[in-house]
This record gives C-alpha cells, structure tokens and sequence, in this order.
C-alpha cells in the first residue's frame, strides 16, 4: 500500500511539474503574440529600412559584400530584384514559403510586415520561427534597378550558446527535480509506513511499539498521537483483563460457595439449624450475585452513550428521601443515626440513573461506617448548581486509596471479607452517571476518621 502511495505521490509531483512547465510555455507564448511580438516587429522594420537607406545612400558599396557582412553579424537575408533573381545571405531559412504576391507588393515600394502577422501556433514561439514568412520585407533601388530585401534576426548564430545552456539547464532542472521528487516524497512517505506497520503490530495485539519518528510536522503529531494512542489502548487491555478476571473472580467465589453448601444440603441427616444456616448463606451469595449483575447492566448501560438519557423535571428531594426509606433496614441494623437537610429541590436530570448515584453512595455510607456510626445528608442549592453533601463517620480513606477510588472492582476492603460486601463498581457508575449530566464528584476522606462526598450537579 505504501509503495503505491509512493509511486502516487512521485507520479503526481512529476505530473504537476510537466503541467507547470506546458502552462508556463503556453502562457509566455501568449505573452510574445499579443505583447512582443508587435514590439519585434517594429524593431526589426527599422533595422531593414536602415539597411535599405544605407545601400540607397551609398551607391559605391559592393551589394553582396554589404548584405554578406550584415549575415555574419547575426541576419539572415533574402533579396529578390524586379526580374525574380533570388539570393540568400547567412543561413537558410527552414521555410522558403513567401509568396510571389507578397514580393511583389514589396518590390512595388510597401513594406512587409511578416512577423507582426505570422499565425499564432501553440506550440511556436514566432520569435524562433525560421521561415521566410517570418520576416520583414523592405524596398529599396540600387544601380537603378528595384530590389526586395526580407531580413531576420538569425536566431541559432546569435543565441546558439545561450541554446545549448538553456537546453542543458532545463535538462539538468528536470532530471534533478525528479531525483529530488523522488528523495523527497520517500522521506515523507516513510514516517507513513512506519506507521502502518505499527497499526499492523498494534492490531495483533503489540503495544510494546516504538516509534522511530522524530519529527516537527503533522507527521510528527500524528506520531504522537499514535503513541499516545497506543498507551491509552494499552492501559485499556490491562483494564479489560483486570475487568475480565475481577467479574470471573466475584462470580465465581459466590458460586463455588453456593455449590458447596448444596452439596451439604444432599445430607438428609443434616440438622434442622444447620439446614437453614445453609440456606441463608445461599441466599446472601445469590444476593451478592444478583446485585453484581446488576450493577454490570448498568455499568455496559451507560458507557454506551447518552443518547439512551431521559431528562425530565422531578424532585431531588423525594429521591433522596426515597433512597433512605429504602435502606432503612441497613442502616437500622448497625445502629446508625441519620440526619438530612434536603429542602424542596427540583431538578431535571435522568431519574432512574441519578437514583443509582444515590444508592450506591448511600450504600457505601453505611458499609464503610461504624456500628451506632452517623451519616449526614445535605443539598445545597446554587445559582447554577446543586451540591448533595453526604458525610459519615466511618473508617475513611488513606490517599492512595482516594487516587484509586473510581477504579471499576477497586475496594478498599483488598481482601473482599465478607464482612463488606460489594462489586467496587458502585463508583465507577456514579462517575459515569455523573458525568453525563454534566456534573461531577469529590472526596475528602481521612483514615479512620470518616468520608465527606460532594456531588455537583448543573441546574443549567
């Protein structure tokens, strides 16, 4: 692929250069027929009247001695006498193609004015055309007798050098242009297949790539970005492996638990006490499982996008209290004091996912909390937004927890007691949650001493 891009981008380098080089002949054609050409004219008419006043004024000179002098000083003439004697001096012309009309209308006494008049051709600069059209044509009387001189500039004995150097010039600029071309579009192009390469190793699962791409262009940014790129996806395949194997873990562990004390229910001596002990720890792990499926719906909910939201107006205030009620057994059951300030707050937001937010940071209030702990609830309305301040006194955080706390399966319980149960998703959906209302989440935490939440919602 690479070396067609090569081969495209050589290709048309060379294409453009041969299309300037014809537009630029075509337009400096056009420039001589409509601007020099007339000027070229004029200049050479008057150079062969001068001649003719010369031989008319001097009537001793030596006519082919005189015409052969002024062709070895750069001319090329043609001269005809009123009998239809023809005579060359200097080089021949390419084209003999004047005609007997047009030298009699010279040898009448008018002037021929071939060069101003030559047809336009595209591809013939009149000023190097060496034909006998291409002239001009003057009268003059020598010894009695009318004579038609038509004259040019010889044009290969007086720029036949410059020729030869502009050839060579022209041949050398574009046969080093080429060789640049092609230098040039292969040093751009190779950054190009550097990458493709990587984006071949990358999609083989390679995120050990390096870039050997130092540059300061768009090349150069697209490199970086690519690296960059290849980070993020590097960091997103631990994540997805850390992912797979904390969910194959959290669900295993119940399972393995519930299949263990199935299999001790089989026992049909098994004590009555012992029987429901069994089957109450079969019904937390099947709890445990449910609400970790749960929370992995909603998760693969809302990363998918935010298209799914719907927004409406409803109270905040009724939510939280709703959310209360609703673990008020929980919250009976280690003894703890709650207290709120809710006011009446109205908001519009997506009520079934704000409610998750709710419960998971309510959960996790009384979970990480002490027994006859307090948690405290308040809502504090803004001009442009609502914070919800949620504080406990429970075990709280050290710092290296808090830079980890969004991490999805990350609990600071590390060794996943039993005793504080959860998926360490809670937060990963209060995030996101969050973040696609426009709002967001902090923490203050200090070990041992408690948590304070703040979540931040836009009124507008």
């Amino acid at each position: 692929m690479m070396r067609t891009l090569y081969t495209k981008l050589a290709v048309t380098t060379i294409s453009i250069m041969i299309v300037s080089s014809f537009l630029a002949f075509m337009m400096a054609n056009y420039y001589y027929q409509q601007k020099l050409k007339p000027e070229n004219d004029a200049k050479n008419t008057a150079i062969a009247e001068d001649v003719a006043s010369f031989i008319e004024d001097n009537k001793s000179i030596e006519l082919d001695e005189y015409l052969n002098h002024i062709a070895t000083i750069g001319y090329q003439l043609y001269l005809v006498n009123e009998d239809g004697e023809k005579t060359y001096y200097g080089d021949k012309f390419r084209k003999e193609n004047l005609s007997d009309t047009t030298i009699e209308t010279v040898l009448s006494g008018q002037v021929y004015h071939g060069m101003a008049n030559l047809e336009q051709e595209t591809f013939v600069t009149g000023f190097f055309s060496n034909e006998l059209k291409n002239t001009i044509g003057v009268p003059f009387t020598y010894e009695g007798n009318d004579f038609a001189l038509f004259l040019r500039p010889n044009i290969k004995l007086l720029f036949n050098e410059i020729h030869i150097l502009l050839a060579w010039l022209l041949l050398g600029m574009l046969v080093l242009s080429i060789i640049f071309v092609l230098i040039s579009t292969k040093f751009l192009v190779k950054p190009i297949t550097v990458l493709d390469k990587a984006t071949q190793e990358l999609a083989e699962g390679n995120f050990a790539i390096k870039l050997d791409i130092d540059r300061n262009d768009e090349l150069g940014q697209l490199a970086e970005s690519f690296t960059h790129m290849t980070k993020q996806l590097e960091k997103l395949d631990e994540i997805k492996s850390e992912f797979i194997g904390n969910v194959s873990h959290d669900i295993q562990t119940p399972l393995s638990t519930i299949k263990g004390y199935t299999d001790l229910l089989k026992n049909e001596s098994l004590p009555k006490e012992e029987k429901e002990k069994y089957i109450t720890i079969i019904h937390d792990e099947v709890t445990r499982l449910s609400a970790l499926t749960k929370q992995l719906l909603v998760l693969a909910t809302i990363d998918r996008t935010d298209d799914s939201m719907i927004r409406k107006p409803f109270s905040l205030s009724d939510q939280l209290k709703q959310v209360i009620i609703r673990n008020q057994y929980a919250i009976d059951e280690k003894g703890i004091m709650v207290s709120f300030d809710l006011g009446q707050v109205m908001i519009e937001a997506d009520e079934t996912l704000l409610y998750n937010v709710w419960e998971n940071l309510l959960h996790n209030a009384i979970k990480y909390n002490v027994d006859h702990g307090s948690i405290d609830i308040k809502v504090i309305e803004k001009e442009d937004e609502l914070i919800v301040r949620i504080e406990d006194s429970g075990i709280g955080m050290d710092a290296q927890s808090l830079d980890r706390v969004f991490e999805r399966f990350y609990r600071v319980d590390s060794a996943r007691t039993r005793d504080v149960q959860g998926s360490g998703l809670g937060l990963s959906i209060v995030k996101r949650v969050l973040q696609l209302h426009g709002g967001r989440i902090a923490f203050e935490s200090v070990k041992d001493k408690g948590t304070i939440c703040r979540v931040h919602l836009p009124l507008k």
